[in-house]
């Protein structure tokens, strides 16, 4: 689940609806419309697992609140009057940045430091205390985006952090947009000196639209570009993201007046929030946003930004200017307008609230009961927050009533609320120092411990560890600590991957890895993906040890194959087509006197069995055709839980429940096997009685554990898994 960030900066004041030209004064209307947008988001993260567009309009309105503020700024400090110093310093925006954002965050990530700590397996403190920083530090955006290539964390659980990508990139578009802005400001000051035209206050507004509606027009050809070669990682790209809160500022810039009736501003705004509060609904906006889908909720907010204020007001049927029409009172309604004025604190909170219970509970859901009263705890701490950190850090003054009017009621001698005194900001500064210091220290002891942990299980006692010979052979399971441990199995790979003989997602080279005897005549061609790459353990100690080669032919995520465009993850993989058709070509070059690779593959839908893809057998036709002998291997069981079963192991689970269901895994019997008759050529080979019992595939076999994530077989168990397999190709190739 992918998930939005409210808008975090203050809505719009007189002064700077001045600046847009807007008299419509401070707008409650918008301040619902948050409210709106995070009741949406926090719901359908908690009961649907859908986004729900929410993100598009908190960043919409950030970049028109944001952009309308530095345009004032500009504009009000052309006149030479005005210092340099006053004009281009970014300073004090920066700090009131800091001010607005900072302390509810630091609360919330030392507060997940600590939950970390208490709920989440070991296995994952390392990876999440990377998030800890990359959220502090407001790059999370790009460190998820680059996970999301990485083929072995492109299927991790869901992090307690995984919604602050959104407040990364627009601290991000802060930033950029101030600096940007201030830069513009001050070169148009300097020419202003040289020529009235460029002092003129509708020049400098041309301008900086201009400026504004290049990058947006640049941001959006990005994004929709980038849809269809990388959706996962354009999903979190500042570039692909910027055109949305820049939609925003263009409208601040430059809000066109056409007076309307009060009946076409209703109308058009009913229509726009039931776009906003339905979109989720009917469009998949993982893989559709921020590309031009994402339109739909931003052109409806930039719609309700418009009609609700004075650009549009027309005459009544009395001939009195209208201000605000009956949409723009609704959402004017005073609880909309409470639950914007926390959603920024409500929104931090609410995604580790539903993540940590969920592992608390071992749950991949939650009822409504349950829901309920997630929402219900994060709406308290979210005002909590709100009232005793936020304002008063933010604005170090009560925006209450204030003290001198209760004094004069009650004749007592006037103290301001101990929020806001100054002894107060202090200590609260003091706490939150501590807090984040101590959860810093917490991610880089988590990080430098991950980065140190070693592997070492090649030399495994059998009588200890029998793994695959526990099922297959009924070989006794002495009681003694499973091996490799839960918090180091991740890094059980086979050997080609850390000597890097497999081809990367973006590299379309072949690389082919030579194995076993490599001096040997006899050649067995390893080829495919990753779930082909894993035998290489196996096939490389029989090879060396019955004097034939072993060569690879691996791209990760590809198994041969024959689609135009094969989808892995929501990726569309143009180059693992191009890929196979290549390696096809060169196996009938290098003529193997065998092709080992996979002869099935789990049904798409989860927890629905195995199966022979159609274009599984079109490759094997080719290989039949031109007279290749072939090995299929039956593809190992894929578990289906929200957690690795390494994960599942290391948070006190039994093996028993870490891993998946014979049923749900795989089909009765091999697909496969069925092919036999079609395809002469080829011998197939099944393991799955090694990994599972009659009933159930455990995250542990004989002492082994048998994953090192959701689906690849640890080298471990593929090691225990060689007697059996020599065996086998004894029987199928007759060469020993």
């Amino acid at each position: 689940m992918r998930t939005p960030l409210p808008e975090v900066t203050p809505v719009a004041t007189p002064n700077e609806d001045a600046a847009t030209g807007n008299t419509s004064g401070y707008r409650l209307d918008l301040d619902g419309l948050r409210g709106i947008a995070i009741a949406l988001v926090a719901i359908f993260h908690v009961w649907f697992g859908r986004v729900s567009g929410g993100v598009d309009v908190f960043l919409t309105l950030s970049g028109y609140f944001f952009v309308a503020s530095l345009l004032k700024h500009v504009l009000a400090t052309q006149p030479a009057s005005t210092t340099w110093r006053a004009a281009v310093n970014p300073w004090p925006r920066l700090w009131r940045l800091i001010r607005r954002l900072l302390p509810a965050l630091l609360l919330v990530l030392a507060f997940v430091a600590a939950m970390i700590a208490v709920i989440m397996p070991t296995t994952r403190w390392g990876p999440l205390g990377a998030e800890l920083q990359a959220s502090a530090l407001y790059y999370q955006n790009w460190h998820l985006a680059f996970e999301s290539q990485d083929y072995a964390a492109a299927d991790s659980a869901n992090s307690p952090l995984q919604h602050l990508w959104s407040m990364s990139m627009q601290g991000q578009f802060f930033v950029l947009t101030l600096l940007c802005a201030l830069a513009l400001g001050g070169v148009l000051r300097l020419l202003g000196r040289r020529s009235v035209f460029f002092a003129d206050p509708k020049v400098v507004r041309w301008i900086i639209g201009l400026a504004l509606a290049a990058v947006a027009l640049v941001s959006f050809a990005w994004a929709n570009y980038r849809h269809d070669i990388n959706q996962p990682f354009t999903y979190y790209d500042t570039v692909a993201r910027l055109w949305e809160p820049l939609a925003g500022g263009l409208l601040a810039v430059w809000m066109p007046r056409i007076a309307m009736s009060r009946a076409v501003r209703n109308v058009l705004g009913v229509i726009s929030v039931a776009l906003i509060v339905t979109c989720g609904w009917w469009i998949e906006g993982v893989q559709e946003y921020p590309a031009a889908w994402a339109l739909v909720p931003v052109g409806a907010t930039l719609m309700l930004i418009w009609v609700g204020s004075s650009k549009t007001a027309g005459p009544d049927v009395a001939g009195a200017a209208v201000t605000q029409s009956g949409f723009s009172r609704g959402l004017a309604h005073p609880q909309l307008v409470w639950l914007g004025s926390i959603a920024y604190a409500l929104y931090l909170w609410h995604w580790p609230l539903l993540i940590f219970y969920l592992a608390w509970r071992y749950q991949d859901d939650v009822s409504w009961v349950e829901g309920t009263g997630i929402l219900a705890v994060s709406v308290l701490i979210a005002w909590l927050t709100t009232k005793y950190v936020e304002a008063p850090l933010r604005s170090g003054s009560s925006t209450r009533k204030r003290p001198e009017d209760d004094a004069a009621a009650t004749g007592s001698t006037p103290r301001p609320p101990l929020r806001n005194t100054r002894g107060y900001r202090r200590t609260l500064l003091a706490l939150l120092l501590i807090i984040t210091v101590a959860a810093g220290s917490a991610a880089l002891t988590w990080q430098r411990d991950a980065a140190n942990a070693t592997l070492d299980t090649e030399n495994l006692d059998p009588r200890l560890y029998p793994g695959a010979r526990a099922f297959l052979d009924g070989a006794p399971v002495p009681k003694v600590t499973a091996q490799p441990s839960p918090d180091v199995v991740d890094m059980d790979w086979p050997i080609t991957s850390y000597d890097s003989i497999i081809s990367g997602w973006k590299d379309p080279s072949i690389k082919v890895g030579y194995y076993g005897d490599v001096n040997a005549t006899r050649t067995i061609a390893l080829v495919g993906g990753s779930h082909a790459e894993q035998w290489i353990t196996a096939l490389d100690a029989i090879g060396k040890r019955h004097n034939f080669r072993v060569t690879t032919y691996l791209k990760v995520g590809c198994a041969l194959t024959t689609e135009h465009v094969f989808t892995w993850f929501g990726q569309k993989y143009y180059q693992c087509n191009d890929w196979s058709r290549r390696v096809m070509e060169r196996l009938a070059v290098d003529k193997p006197d065998v092709v080992f690779t996979n002869s099935t593959r789990p049904v798409e839908a989860p927890g629905k069995g195995d199966h022979v893809p159609n274009d599984y057998k079109e490759i094997f036709a080719e290989f039949r055709d031109r007279g290749q002998r072939v090995i299929g291997i039956r593809d190992n069981p894929w578990s289906t839980g929200k957690l690795k079963p390494p994960e599942c192991l290391a948070s006190g689970r039994k093996p028993e429940v870490c891993g998946v269901t014979r049923q749900q895994a795989m089909a009765p019997t091999d697909p496969a096997a069925e092919l036999a008759g079609e395809f002469p050529n080829m011998s197939f080979l099944d393991y799955t009685d090694a990994m599972c019992d009659d009933e159930y595939c455990p995250a542990v076999v004989g002492n082994i554990l048998m994953w090192h994530d959701f689906h690849h077989l640890s080298a471990t168990f593929v090691r225990s898994l060689i007697p059996a397999m020599e065996a086998d190709l004894q029987r199928t190739l007759g060469w020993w």
